[in-house]
């Protein structure tokens, strides 16, 4: 089993676009040597807490601040872009940073309607299947009878990923053989369902003969639990505030979360309650509970705090407890 990472590029209150890139690179960097995995952007519009939205820009940030790591999406929505130009920036990443570039791909839009249709593309997720194959298509070995071909991007093989919070997706990545990863960090209702379907319908194809299941962990780690759930309080804000129509920058901790109803406050711990929060010894044994319940093949940490320092801390000792649980660390 991998531990992976996947980040948001986070901007927290007090804080710039350009620090917060900053940071998600320099947090790269220490997670290439901590041995995770991957290092996966996600793709959010019109949110002013995350810097990740040219999110094939922001890949390719943290593939020249980095050596080894894999740098991917986790995800393009698909819907929002033609697949031809996904696979001409994917493509191209390939070029600049073989072996090292992963295409995760979610059907939903990352943003409000209004957003989405600034985005200038007549959404139908409906297509998302269609347009998977389509991106297969033009990532794999030329065909001499096609009259498209992407360039960069033919011939790049950059393998592709379903992203998904439902069944949905494990029923698309089952069919045409791909990996699977489940945002279980936000939307953790419907884990287990997915993960039967998925390695109970997997059909073996040219890029995978094998299932390999992907499930997301929150993660915020600190010296005490007291502290690391002090800490978390930035997240519970931020995904409260989202959750009433008022997307802002990550807030700094706080004891007093009086502002959030207490029927809301149930329901966001209940949405994110696919996470390990508190010390080395508590987050250990969430994490291990976890996996024997769900037996994901990799694990993907994600978290956000107000500091920086707090951050890097947290993946840090994640990092540690995965590799105590016998998770294989990537090597340089």
């Amino acid at each position: 089993m991998r531990y992976s990472l996947l980040d948001l590029a986070p901007v927290a209150e007090g804080q710039t676009a350009a620090q917060a890139l900053a940071q998600t690179a320099d947090l790269a960097q220490h997670a290439e040597v901590w041995g995770y995995h991957r290092f996966w952007l996600a793709e959010h519009h019109g949110m002013p807490g995350i810097a990740s939205a040219a999110t094939a820009v922001v890949i390719g940030h943290v593939a020249a601040a980095t050596k080894h790591i894999r740098v991917g999406a986790g995800g393009i929505m698909l819907p929002n872009h033609a697949p031809y130009v996904i696979a001409e920036q994917f493509g191209t990443l390939e070029a600049l940073y073989p072996g090292r570039i992963d295409l995760g791909l979610g059907r939903a839009p990352g943003t409000d309607g209004a957003t989405a249709r600034a985005l200038r593309r007549a959404m139908d997720p409906d297509d998302f299947p269609q347009d998977v194959v389509e991106l297969l298509h033009y990532l794999d070995d030329p065909h001499p009878e096609a009259r498209i071909h992407a360039f960069p991007g033919e011939g790049a093989k950059v393998p592709l990923y379903i992203l998904g919070s439902s069944t949905y997706g494990a029923q698309v990545a089952a069919h045409l053989g791909l990996p699977y990863a489940f945002a279980s960090h936000f939307a953790p209702f419907q884990l287990d369902e997915a993960f039967y379907l998925y390695r109970t319908h997997f059909r073996p194809s040219q890029w995978l003969s094998a299932p390999h299941a992907m499930m997301a962990i929150g993660l915020c780690a600190a010296e005490t639990d007291a502290q690391a759930q002090f800490l978390r309080s930035s997240q519970l804000l931020a995904f409260a505030r989202l959750r009433q129509g008022r997307p802002g920058r990550l807030p700094a901790p706080t004891h007093d979360l009086s502002e959030i109803p207490a029927s809301q406050r149930a329901e966001v711990e209940k949405v994110l309650g696919c996470s390990a929060v508190g010390s080395d010894e508590t987050i250990r044994a969430r994490l291990a509970e976890l996996i024997a319940r769900h037996r994901p093949d990799e694990v993907i940490l994600t978290g956000m705090t107000h500091s920086h320092e707090a951050r890097l801390d947290s993946f840090r000792r994640g990092a540690r407890a995965m590799q105590e649980l016998g998770a294989e660390a990537a090597m340089a």
